[in-house]
């Protein structure tokens, strides 16, 4: 199995974790929005076919998991996939705003 390196780009209000593997001229990611204090949302997970099959969208949200761990921030689960995986792993609950497999809130609704 290839190596992914994950790396984490953070702006003002937007930002990515971004998923390489040597070799391959593609980067998987999810995108991410800075909602209020200690909260963003997880908007999109893409990996392209060059990447597909290898792991690199549960790679990306492990590291985000580990990301709000460490650094104490939750997550709103917009994305389908973060939203299905989270539902699969009740366990998490502590990361997100809302319960597993119940429709995210961005507070404003």
């Amino acid at each position: 199995m290839s190596d992914i390196t994950i790396t984490k780009e953070d702006g003002d209000r937007r930002g990515r974790y971004v998923a390489r593997i040597e070799g391959i001229d593609a980067e998987g990611e999810i995108t991410f929005t800075h909602r209020g204090p200690d909260i963003i949302s997880a908007d999109h997970t893409g990996v392209p076919d060059d990447m597909g099959g290898k792991g690199v969208a549960k790679a990306l949200l492990a590291f985000m998991l580990e990301d709000a761990r460490a650094s104490g921030f939750r997550i709103i689960p917009i994305c389908p996939f973060v939203g299905a995986q989270y539902a699969r792993h009740p366990e998490w609950q502590e990361l997100f705003t809302s319960k597993p497999g119940e429709k995210p809130r961005l507070g404003t609704e």
